[in-house]
């Protein structure tokens, strides 16, 4: 074959030029494959990315598909859109609604078992207007992200938006009740006046006669929620008229609309530990009916009064000196078949621990014990049970403890049941005996007569009295004028006294004339009776001078 070939190439002719090879145009076609392969791959990668940043699908049902649009709807979390609805479609049993959704690839760890869904649209409740943003928005749905650790992502959704989201501050507790009465979710749970929390959830039990309230207690109120905490309805205006007299309490205004629940913890359970999350109370119906309950100590006497018990009432309080330590329980006539009278039979319920011993801080079940000692020695010092009004308004009685000293010796029944107290008459009822009394000494005394006699006596005054008045008259005519002209010839009789006692008066000044006048002629007098003294010694030395003058030498 290499012979051949060069024989043939040795054959050719010498002028035909040599085939070049262009090999610059067979790389650019090769090029061309390149881009295809390019975008192939720019593809795949997008297909890539797409696949990699794909959030997750949920589907949540509804019952009604209201304000929710397939394509425009969006699902935010905190005001931030995390995904949008891509179809709705009617479930099978035509009962609700169902919304499909694609999330963002970060709402994945959203998707908990309680994550709750909700459509925002515009509300009004008794306490608040929401959604209003929405009025030119459109509808969105809400979502509040559960703490669970399981993943979901079929959901049912809220017909309602929740009053509060899982990551608000705070714990939740359980109330029972036997009436829901004005309450609804929404409705605000009030400490010491304060609003501190809502109502979240109400339910009818199930066996149709109770119903379970959730409530929520925000932080850091939460913390006074105790153990032994005692929640009420607060609801409306509280309105008693009772022994006490007239009573009105109300929260405040919002509960009064739409309702509203009250907590406190009794001051003796101050220190019980915090409540846990969850924890079971009682709802009583009113904040007394509350503040009963604390008393684990309960005491039954029962009380005889001779008096009529009309205004006095099962629920009256049992007052000692302004603080409520029992309430009366049970109102009854009894007949002495012995004695044939009728009196009537008072029983009462009484707190013990509600009257504490100054040196004893706490009630110990010894304490409780000496109780009945401690009251045998009370009764010894008069201690008595006495009806009282608790209003005139009202005219309701309630039952007073308290100390009378000078009531008779008594002592407590304990062979009773229950024991027997001592009692004593009431105010009312000593008033009405004494008034009873005065008329008994009314109806004795003759009135008839000594109705004539003072009509005589009145008679007889007025008679005086008109004697009298012409008297004055007369005195007023013909006395009172001549009086007035002898008064004023005193009155210048008086004035010319006083003038001559005026001028008496300064002619004895120290300093008048006259006394200067005769102070001068006193001392003149003096001296002329002291010279004719000196002529009388000498006269009388000398007799003979009266004939033959004074001597010389004696000159």
């Amino acid at each position: 074959m290499s012979e051949t070939a060069t024989n043939q190439q040795t054959e050719q002719p010498a002028d035909i030029p040599d085939a070049i090879i262009d090999r610059r145009r067979r790389s650019s076609s090769q090029l061309i494959w390149l881009i295809p392969i390019v975008a192939l791959i720019v593809g795949l990668s997008l297909a890539v990315k797409a696949y990699v940043e794909k959030g997750p699908v949920i589907t949540i049902s509804f019952k009604s598909g209201e304000g929710i649009e397939a394509g425009k709807t969006k699902i935010k979390y905190k005001d931030v859109q995390i995904g949008l609805v891509r179809s709705i479609t009617i479930a099978k049993d035509r009962s609700s609604v169902l919304v499909t959704a694609d999330l963002a690839k970060e709402a994945e760890g959203f998707l908990k078992t309680d994550t709750r869904f909700w459509v925002v649209r515009p509300r009004i409740t008794g306490s608040s207007i929401s959604g209003l943003g929405t009025l030119t928005a459109g509808s969105y749905i809400g979502m509040d992200v559960g703490k669970s650790k399981e993943d979901k992502t079929a959901f049912t959704g809220l017909e309602t938006p929740p009053v509060v989201t899982m990551d608000m501050p705070g714990r939740q507790f359980v109330l029972h009740a036997t009436d829901v009465g004005s309450l609804s979710v929404g409705s605000p749970l009030f400490y010491r006046h304060l609003q501190v929390g809502e109502v979240v959830s109400s339910d009818l039990d199930k066996d149709g006669e109770t119903v379970t309230l959730r409530v929520f207690v925000r932080s850091p109120y939460d913390a006074f929620v105790r153990n032994s905490t005692l929640f009420w309805h607060a609801s409306g205006i509280d309105f008693k008229l009772d022994a006490n007299g007239m009573t009105v309490n109300t929260e405040s205004l919002l509960s009064i609309v739409m309702g509203g629940i009250a907590f406190q913890t009794p001051d003796d359970f101050d220190e019980a530990p915090q409540a846990e999350q969850g924890r079971s109370f009682t709802l009583f119906s009113n904040k007394d009916e509350a503040l009963k309950r604390p008393d684990s100590i309960v005491e039954n006497y029962m009380l005889v009064f001779k008096e009529s018990v009309r205004g006095l009432s099962v629920g009256a309080p049992v007052d000692l000196r302004g603080i409520t330590v029992g309430e009366v329980t049970k109102i009854k006539a009894e007949l002495d078949p012995s004695s044939k009278n009728v009196t009537m039979a008072v029983q009462i319920r009484f707190y013990p621990e509600r009257i504490k011993p100054r040196s004893q801080a706490s009630t110990d079940q010894k304490s409780i014990i000496d109780s009945h000692k401690l009251l045998d020695a009370m009764v010894k010092k008069g201690f008595r049970a006495q009806l009282k009004s608790g209003s005139l308004l009202t005219g309701q009685l309630y039952v007073a403890l308290d100390f009378f000293p000078e009531a008779a010796p008594a002592r407590i029944n304990w062979n009773r049941n229950p024991a027997l107290l001592p009692t004593i008459g009431g105010n009312m009822a000593q008033f009405q005996t004494s008034l009873m009394k005065i008329v008994q000494k009314l109806e004795k005394m003759p009135l008839e007569e000594l109705t004539g006699d003072a009509r005589k006596t009145v008679q007889s005054l007025d008679a005086t009295l008109k004697s009298a008045d012409k008297l004055l008259k007369n005195i007023d005519t013909s006395v009172v004028p001549e009086t007035r002209l002898m008064m004023e010839d005193v009155r210048k009789t008086l004035d010319g006294a006083n003038k001559a006692l005026a001028e008496v008066k300064q002619t004895m000044s120290a300093d008048a004339p006259l006394q200067v006048d005769l102070r001068d002629t006193l001392r003149e007098l003096g001296r002329a009776a002291q010279s004719l003294r000196v002529l009388g010694d000498y006269l009388e030395r000398n007799p003979e001078a009266l004939l033959r003058g004074k001597k010389e030498d004696l000159r």
